[in-house]
Protein backbone atom coordinates (compact mmCIF):
# COMPACT_ATOMS: atom_id res chain seq x y z
CA UNK A 1 0.00 0.00 0.00
CA UNK A 2 1.37 3.32 -0.89
CA UNK A 3 2.27 6.34 1.71
CA UNK A 4 -0.96 8.18 0.43
CA UNK A 5 -3.02 5.01 0.01
CA UNK A 6 -2.57 4.43 3.99
CA UNK A 7 -2.47 8.33 4.58
CA UNK A 8 -6.36 8.01 3.16
CA UNK A 9 -7.43 4.87 4.87
CA UNK A 10 -6.05 6.62 8.38
CA UNK A 11 -7.80 9.64 7.23
CA UNK A 12 -11.50 7.72 6.39
CA UNK A 13 -12.70 6.69 9.73
CA UNK A 14 -12.09 10.78 10.98
CA UNK A 15 -13.20 12.09 7.67
CA UNK A 16 -16.95 12.96 8.99
CA UNK A 17 -15.30 14.76 12.27
CA UNK A 18 -13.00 16.53 10.07
CA UNK A 19 -15.15 17.85 8.00
CA UNK A 20 -18.09 18.92 10.72
CA UNK A 21 -15.04 20.24 13.29
CA UNK A 22 -13.45 22.14 10.29
CA UNK A 23 -17.04 24.01 9.60
CA UNK A 24 -17.52 24.21 13.18
CA UNK A 25 -14.35 25.66 14.05
CA UNK A 26 -14.47 28.09 11.44
CA UNK A 27 -17.83 29.60 11.57
CA UNK A 28 -16.96 30.11 15.38
CA UNK A 29 -13.57 31.65 14.59
CA UNK A 30 -15.13 34.34 12.56
CA UNK A 31 -18.06 35.21 14.98
CA UNK A 32 -15.51 35.55 17.78
CA UNK A 33 -13.14 37.68 15.87
CA UNK A 34 -16.40 39.63 14.22
CA UNK A 35 -17.99 40.13 17.13
CA UNK A 36 -14.92 41.31 18.67
CA UNK A 37 -13.83 43.87 16.15
CA UNK A 38 -17.49 45.52 15.99
CA UNK A 39 -17.45 45.72 19.64
CA UNK A 40 -13.71 47.42 19.38
CA UNK A 41 -15.22 50.08 16.58
CA UNK A 42 -18.20 50.79 18.54
CA UNK A 43 -16.03 51.74 21.52
CA UNK A 44 -13.78 53.98 19.34
CA UNK A 45 -16.67 56.16 18.13
CA UNK A 46 -18.66 56.24 21.57
CA UNK A 47 -21.61 54.76 19.93
CA UNK A 48 -24.40 54.04 22.83
CA UNK A 49 -24.66 49.82 22.06
CA UNK A 50 -24.83 47.01 24.46
CA UNK A 51 -21.64 44.92 24.34
CA UNK A 52 -24.16 42.02 24.21
CA UNK A 53 -25.88 43.18 20.80
CA UNK A 54 -22.66 42.57 18.42
CA UNK A 55 -22.38 39.53 19.74
CA UNK A 56 -26.06 38.25 18.77
CA UNK A 57 -25.62 39.88 15.21
CA UNK A 58 -22.59 37.86 14.81
CA UNK A 59 -23.60 34.60 16.39
CA UNK A 60 -27.17 34.75 14.99
CA UNK A 61 -25.72 34.80 11.64
CA UNK A 62 -23.19 32.60 11.80
CA UNK A 63 -25.35 29.87 13.99
CA UNK A 64 -27.67 30.27 11.01
CA UNK A 65 -24.93 29.62 8.10
CA UNK A 66 -23.98 26.61 9.85
CA UNK A 67 -27.32 25.24 10.29
CA UNK A 68 -28.21 25.80 6.55
CA UNK A 69 -24.24 23.95 5.42
CA UNK A 70 -25.49 20.73 5.58
CA UNK A 71 -28.17 21.41 2.31
CA UNK A 72 -25.57 23.41 0.91
CA UNK A 73 -23.37 20.40 0.80
CA UNK A 74 -26.01 18.31 -0.63
CA UNK A 75 -26.47 20.52 -3.66
CA UNK A 76 -23.15 20.78 -4.74
CA UNK A 77 -22.63 17.31 -4.49
CA UNK A 78 -26.29 16.67 -6.42
CA UNK A 79 -24.87 19.39 -9.32
CA UNK A 80 -20.74 19.44 -9.21
CA UNK A 81 -19.22 22.24 -10.66
CA UNK A 82 -16.47 21.25 -13.22
CA UNK A 83 -15.08 22.76 -16.03
CA UNK A 84 -17.43 21.25 -18.13
CA UNK A 85 -20.84 21.92 -15.94
CA UNK A 86 -20.21 25.27 -14.08
CA UNK A 87 -21.66 26.82 -17.54
CA UNK A 88 -24.97 24.87 -17.33
CA UNK A 89 -24.95 25.32 -13.33
CA UNK A 90 -24.40 28.99 -13.08
CA UNK A 91 -27.65 29.59 -13.38
CA UNK A 92 -29.04 27.53 -11.04
CA UNK A 93 -25.80 28.48 -8.63
CA UNK A 94 -27.94 31.96 -8.74
CA UNK A 95 -30.69 30.93 -7.64
CA UNK A 96 -29.43 28.69 -5.28
CA UNK A 97 -27.67 31.82 -3.73
CA UNK A 98 -31.14 34.01 -3.43
CA UNK A 99 -32.61 31.16 -1.40
CA UNK A 100 -29.25 30.66 0.55
CA UNK A 101 -29.52 34.62 1.49
CA UNK A 102 -33.23 34.52 2.12
CA UNK A 103 -33.05 31.73 4.55
CA UNK A 104 -30.31 33.21 6.07
CA UNK A 105 -31.46 36.63 6.50
CA UNK A 106 -35.16 35.39 8.20
CA UNK A 107 -33.32 32.60 10.46
CA UNK A 108 -31.26 35.41 11.59
CA UNK A 109 -33.26 37.79 12.39
CA UNK A 110 -35.63 35.29 14.36
CA UNK A 111 -32.92 34.46 16.37
CA UNK A 112 -32.14 37.90 17.04
CA UNK A 113 -35.48 38.98 17.74
CA UNK A 114 -35.44 36.16 20.72
CA UNK A 115 -32.29 37.26 21.95
CA UNK A 116 -33.20 40.67 22.08
CA UNK A 117 -36.56 39.87 23.80
CA UNK A 118 -34.39 37.84 26.17
CA UNK A 119 -32.65 41.31 27.50
CA UNK A 120 -36.19 43.08 27.50
CA UNK A 121 -35.17 44.60 23.81
CA UNK A 122 -36.83 44.86 20.44
CA UNK A 123 -35.25 43.80 17.05
CA UNK A 124 -35.57 46.26 14.30
CA UNK A 125 -34.48 45.07 11.32
CA UNK A 126 -35.46 48.01 8.93
CA UNK A 127 -36.81 48.06 5.27
CA UNK A 128 -36.93 44.69 4.29
CA UNK A 129 -36.57 44.77 0.40
CA UNK A 130 -33.37 47.40 1.21
CA UNK A 131 -31.97 45.41 3.95
CA UNK A 132 -32.44 41.91 1.89
CA UNK A 133 -30.48 43.36 -1.01
CA UNK A 134 -27.72 45.04 1.16
CA UNK A 135 -27.19 41.08 3.08
CA UNK A 136 -27.43 39.39 -0.02
CA UNK A 137 -24.61 41.58 -1.69
CA UNK A 138 -23.16 39.76 1.09
CA UNK A 139 -23.77 36.63 1.30
CA UNK A 140 -23.50 35.82 -2.55
CA UNK A 141 -19.64 36.43 -1.61
CA UNK A 142 -19.76 33.79 1.71
CA UNK A 143 -22.12 31.03 -0.56
CA UNK A 144 -19.55 31.47 -3.56
CA UNK A 145 -16.26 30.85 -0.96
CA UNK A 146 -18.27 27.83 0.64
CA UNK A 147 -18.91 26.42 -2.22
CA UNK A 148 -15.12 26.87 -3.82
CA UNK A 149 -14.06 25.45 -0.23
CA UNK A 150 -16.12 22.43 -0.75
CA UNK A 151 -15.59 22.06 -4.68
CA UNK A 152 -11.41 21.85 -3.73
CA UNK A 153 -12.06 19.62 -0.91
CA UNK A 154 -13.90 16.99 -3.18
CA UNK A 155 -11.10 17.58 -5.87
CA UNK A 156 -8.39 16.75 -3.82
CA UNK A 157 -10.02 13.84 -2.38
CA UNK A 158 -10.82 12.58 -5.93
CA UNK A 159 -6.92 13.09 -7.28
CA UNK A 160 -5.93 11.42 -3.94
CA UNK A 161 -8.30 8.29 -3.81
CA UNK A 162 -8.72 7.72 -7.53
CA UNK A 163 -12.00 8.32 -9.89
CA UNK A 164 -13.31 5.96 -12.38
CA UNK A 165 -14.80 6.40 -15.39
CA UNK A 166 -16.22 4.09 -18.52
CA UNK A 167 -13.67 3.12 -21.43
CA UNK A 168 -14.50 4.80 -24.06
CA UNK A 169 -14.30 3.52 -27.80
CA UNK A 170 -10.33 3.61 -29.93
CA UNK A 171 -9.63 6.28 -32.45
CA UNK A 172 -8.75 3.67 -34.58
CA UNK A 173 -10.01 -0.17 -35.06
CA UNK A 174 -12.87 -1.73 -32.68
CA UNK A 175 -12.92 -1.87 -29.26
CA UNK A 176 -10.96 -4.74 -27.75
CA UNK A 177 -13.84 -5.68 -24.89
CA UNK A 178 -17.54 -4.43 -25.15
CA UNK A 179 -18.42 -1.00 -24.22
CA UNK A 180 -21.56 -1.33 -23.72
CA UNK A 181 -20.78 -3.73 -20.99
CA UNK A 182 -17.50 -3.41 -19.71
CA UNK A 183 -15.65 -5.92 -17.89
CA UNK A 184 -13.19 -3.35 -16.57
CA UNK A 185 -13.46 0.51 -15.25
CA UNK A 186 -10.60 3.47 -16.31
CA UNK A 187 -9.40 4.74 -12.94
CA UNK A 188 -6.93 8.02 -12.95
CA UNK A 189 -5.06 8.77 -9.73
CA UNK A 190 -2.61 11.05 -9.15
CA UNK A 191 -1.60 11.32 -12.98
CA UNK A 192 -1.56 7.51 -13.32
CA UNK A 193 -4.45 5.14 -15.17
CA UNK A 194 -5.35 1.85 -14.14
CA UNK A 195 -7.94 -0.55 -15.21
CA UNK A 196 -10.75 -2.17 -12.66
CA UNK A 197 -12.20 -5.54 -13.12
CA UNK A 198 -15.78 -5.03 -12.80
CA UNK A 199 -16.19 -8.74 -11.28
CA UNK A 200 -14.07 -6.66 -8.43
CA UNK A 201 -16.70 -4.11 -7.66
CA UNK A 202 -18.56 -5.02 -4.21
CA UNK A 203 -21.41 -2.72 -5.02
CA UNK A 204 -22.20 0.12 -5.92
CA UNK A 205 -23.89 3.95 -4.06
CA UNK A 206 -25.54 6.61 -5.92
CA UNK A 207 -24.11 9.70 -4.87
CA UNK A 208 -25.98 12.74 -6.30
CA UNK A 209 -24.31 12.94 -10.16
CA UNK A 210 -22.09 9.73 -9.53
CA UNK A 211 -22.18 6.50 -8.31
CA UNK A 212 -19.26 5.00 -5.91
CA UNK A 213 -17.66 1.83 -6.97
CA UNK A 214 -16.64 0.17 -3.68
CA UNK A 215 -13.75 -1.81 -4.89
CA UNK A 216 -11.80 -3.50 -1.96
CA UNK A 217 -12.15 -1.40 0.68
CA UNK A 218 -11.68 1.51 -2.05
CA UNK A 219 -14.10 4.19 -2.92
CA UNK A 220 -13.75 5.18 -7.15
CA UNK A 221 -16.68 7.52 -8.11
CA UNK A 222 -17.73 7.30 -11.45
CA UNK A 223 -19.71 9.84 -13.25
CA UNK A 224 -22.82 8.01 -13.81
CA UNK A 225 -26.85 7.72 -12.46
CA UNK A 226 -27.93 4.46 -10.81
CA UNK A 227 -30.09 3.40 -13.05
CA UNK A 228 -27.45 4.38 -16.09
CA UNK A 229 -24.70 1.81 -14.30
CA UNK A 230 -26.99 -0.46 -13.47
CA UNK A 231 -27.66 -0.82 -17.78
CA UNK A 232 -23.91 -1.67 -18.45
CA UNK A 233 -23.41 -4.02 -15.96
CA UNK A 234 -23.54 -7.80 -16.22
CA UNK A 235 -26.97 -8.98 -14.55
CA UNK A 236 -25.60 -12.36 -14.24
CA UNK A 237 -23.37 -10.99 -11.65
CA UNK A 238 -24.87 -7.43 -10.25
CA UNK A 239 -28.47 -7.03 -9.18
CA UNK A 240 -30.71 -3.48 -7.85
CA UNK A 241 -31.06 -4.02 -4.04
CA UNK A 242 -32.07 -0.43 -3.67
CA UNK A 243 -33.17 2.95 -5.00
CA UNK A 244 -29.32 3.50 -4.57
CA UNK A 245 -27.24 0.46 -4.00
CA UNK A 246 -26.26 -2.66 -6.44
CA UNK A 247 -24.68 -5.01 -4.70
CA UNK A 248 -22.83 -7.91 -6.95
CA UNK A 249 -24.04 -11.50 -6.29
CA UNK A 250 -21.00 -13.15 -5.36
CA UNK A 251 -20.46 -10.80 -2.12
CA UNK A 252 -23.86 -11.46 -0.38
CA UNK A 253 -22.89 -13.88 2.42
CA UNK A 254 -26.80 -13.34 4.63
CA UNK A 255 -29.85 -11.71 4.24
CA UNK A 256 -31.53 -10.49 7.05
CA UNK A 257 -35.58 -9.54 7.22
CA UNK A 258 -36.67 -6.99 8.70
CA UNK A 259 -39.91 -5.95 10.17
CA UNK A 260 -40.55 -3.08 7.82
CA UNK A 261 -40.47 -5.60 5.20
CA UNK A 262 -37.21 -4.23 3.95
CA UNK A 263 -34.19 -6.31 4.53
CA UNK A 264 -30.61 -5.67 5.40
CA UNK A 265 -27.81 -7.46 3.17
CA UNK A 266 -24.43 -8.59 5.00
CA UNK A 267 -21.58 -9.06 2.66
CA UNK A 268 -18.69 -11.24 2.99
CA UNK A 269 -16.80 -7.93 3.68
CA UNK A 270 -18.59 -7.03 7.04
CA UNK A 271 -20.77 -4.99 4.93
CA UNK A 272 -24.38 -4.19 5.45
CA UNK A 273 -26.37 -2.87 2.59
CA UNK A 274 -30.22 -1.79 2.61
CA UNK A 275 -32.43 -3.82 0.56
CA UNK A 276 -36.16 -2.55 -0.82
CA UNK A 277 -38.99 -5.14 -0.20
CA UNK A 278 -39.48 -4.99 -4.05
CA UNK A 279 -36.24 -6.27 -4.78
CA UNK A 280 -35.66 -8.66 -1.87
CA UNK A 281 -37.65 -11.76 -2.81
CA UNK A 282 -35.89 -12.07 -6.38
CA UNK A 283 -33.01 -11.57 -4.53
CA UNK A 284 -32.99 -14.25 -2.13
CA UNK A 285 -33.69 -16.30 -5.14
CA UNK A 286 -30.66 -15.39 -7.17
CA UNK A 287 -27.97 -15.78 -4.32
CA UNK A 288 -29.12 -18.25 -2.50
CA UNK A 289 -28.10 -16.31 0.27
CA UNK A 290 -29.00 -17.85 3.89
CA UNK A 291 -31.90 -15.51 5.46
CA UNK A 292 -32.61 -14.76 9.33
CA UNK A 293 -35.36 -14.09 11.14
Amino acid sequence: MTDTALLLERYRPYRPWVEVGFWVLLVTVHAVANSITVNMDIRRVALDIPAWRPVVWEFSSNAVILLLLPALVLFTRRFPVGLASWRRYLPLYLVASVVWSVLHVVGMVGVRKLAYSAYGSVYDFGSWPQELFYEYLKDVRSFASMVAVIQIYRFVLLRLQGEASLLQEPDVGPPVESIDRPDRFLVRKLGKEFLVAANDIEWIQASGNYVNLHVRGRDYPLRSTIGGIEARLDPQRFARVHRSYIVHLDQVSMIEPLDTGDARLHLKNGTALPCSRRYRTGLRERVGAPVTG
